[in-house]
């Protein structure tokens, strides 16, 4: 069983308030949940309005598989015009 976990801290630009803020994070959660079937969460930040981190993993039996998910996952947070990732952190176990 081969594990991939990866936090990324995000920066928001359309946000003014917590509620912004989370109504984005929420969105951008759910359709990576959906489109790419993978446990995610914001876990990081939560009191500040312009900032966030998220996380998420996934399992597999092929690090290969593993590798392609995480990858796709930041290719498609990476093109949304909404965020801008600061830092991330990618571990396979």
């Amino acid at each position: 069983m081969i594990l991939g976990t990866c936090t990324v801290k995000l920066m928001i630009y359309e946000s003014n308030s917590l509620k912004e803020k989370r109504h984005t994070m929420k969105s951008i959660i759910g359709r990576l949940k959906s489109r790419y079937n993978i446990s995610i969460a914001e876990v990081g930040l939560n009191d500040s309005w312009q900032t966030g981190i998220i996380g998420f993993a996934c399992v597999s039996n092929d690090t290969g598989h593993v590798n392609e998910i995480i990858s796709k996952v930041m290719k498609f947070i990476d093109g949304d015009s909404r965020i801008e990732i600061l830092d991330y952190n990618i571990e396979i176990l």
